[in-house]
């Protein structure tokens, strides 16, 4: 079953009104790339705190409900899955999200849960599983830190994920090209030991650290954007049979898993 993906990047900004403006001009070129599964950053609409806004709290929740209202409506319109890097606001807590928003107009969440840092100032950590299923697929979704801890993927192999998808907001003030190498080879790393295609999408501003890309159940590279530059990365995901050492890595894993 094949199934066309979008990761649009971009430079995640302090305001909601940009940042929007930006998630509009993504879904509109991939509406015409006739995408069905467009991804955004982490904290895509929001900006990221405090690197964007001074913290959580601090998020106009009123215009973010807006935004939200404006991209459910372009979903239907273009019938386009949106997947979102927002903050969420419930009673007290604050939560690091990947918003799923549905052609119908449904939504779901997968709420960060390695927090480290400015995230333990200003989320709380989340309880989700953060799988969706998308045309008969299933899809695992992970945040930013939490690549660089197996045991988050490894729950997503346990539940047969054929795709995960990674939101990130990494980046930094100066050109770090060994971050990017660095943050590069554990996504291809978590591809390769889940035998699992795995996407990644990031922000660009004002140095990427981490790559808008896609890796096969090899880690090999299907496609990379370049960095630092608004674009729209365009996938056709197929799952195809697994070739001798994905099987031979699929094996073992399913012993150390307890599949």
């Amino acid at each position: 079953m094949d199934l066309r993906i979008g990761a649009y990047q971009f430079a995640v900004g302090s305001s909601i009104a940009d940042n929007f403006c930006a998630v509009r001009r993504g879904i509109e070129e991939a509406a015409s790339q006739n995408i069905r599964l467009l991804v955004f950053p982490e904290c895509a609409l929001t900006g990221y705190p405090p690197r964007d806004i001074k913290s959580a709290a601090a998020v106009n929740f009123e215009e973010l409900d807006a935004a939200y209202r404006e991209i459910e409506k372009m979903s239907k319109k273009y019938n386009m899955y949106i997947l979102v890097g927002t903050i969420t606001k419930e009673q007290n807590k604050y939560y690091n999200s990947a918003r799923l928003i549905s052609p119908d107009r449904t939504t779901e969440n997968y709420y960060k849960r390695a927090l480290w840092g400015w995230d333990q100032d200003n989320f709380t950590i989340g309880n989700k599983k953060g799988i969706f299923k998308i045309d008969g697929i299933k899809i695992g979704v992970r945040i930013c830190f939490e690549v660089r801890y197996p045991e988050y993927f490894r729950e997503l192999y346990r539940e047969n994920t054929a795709l995960n998808i990674i939101l990130f907001y990494d980046v930094a003030d100066s050109d770090d090209i060994e971050r990017y190498a660095l943050i590069k080879s554990h996504i291809r790393t978590r591809a390769v030991e889940n035998v699992t295609y795995t996407m990644s999408v990031n922000s660009i501003h004002p140095y990427q650290t981490a790559p808008t890309g896609v890796f096969d159940k090899s880690g090999r590279t299907i496609n990379e954007l370049k960095r630092n530059k608004e674009n729209l990365l365009i996938y056709d995901f197929e799952n195809v049979a697994d070739d001798f050492g994905e099987k031979g890595r699929r094996s073992i894993s399913d012993v150390l898993t307890g599949k």
